[in-house]
């Protein structure tokens, strides 16, 4: 399973390395507390793939990072996109760990 930690997403931010990062959270959970990126609802990811730049990698954020791996697993089997990472533990633990 493809996961970044919250220190690697961390340092990828820091280093303003090339991805893009997308928030499955609802909208009211984007604004509520966010770390950027866009938000596109878990129930609209599907729908938004071909708005997104699928030649650099992709983070997904959820809340604890159950949906986000949901998310990856399903696109990589279906796509066969390997650049796709989910956020271990999500927002959650990225709170915890960094902010």
């Amino acid at each position: 399973m493809n996961t970044i930690s919250p220190q690697e997403l961390k340092i990828k931010i820091n280093n303003n390395d090339s991805f893009l990062l997308v928030d499955i959270r609802e909208d009211y959970e984007y604004e509520d507390f966010n770390i950027g990126g866009i938000n596109v609802p878990f129930d609209q990811v599907f729908s938004s793939l071909n708005k997104f730049n699928t030649d650099m990698p992709i983070i997904f954020i959820c809340n604890t990072g159950k949906k986000s791996r949901a998310i990856i697993h399903t696109i990589k089997r279906k796509l066969q996109l390997e650049n796709v990472y989910s956020l271990d533990r999500g927002i959650t633990g990225y709170a915890a760990e960094i902010d």
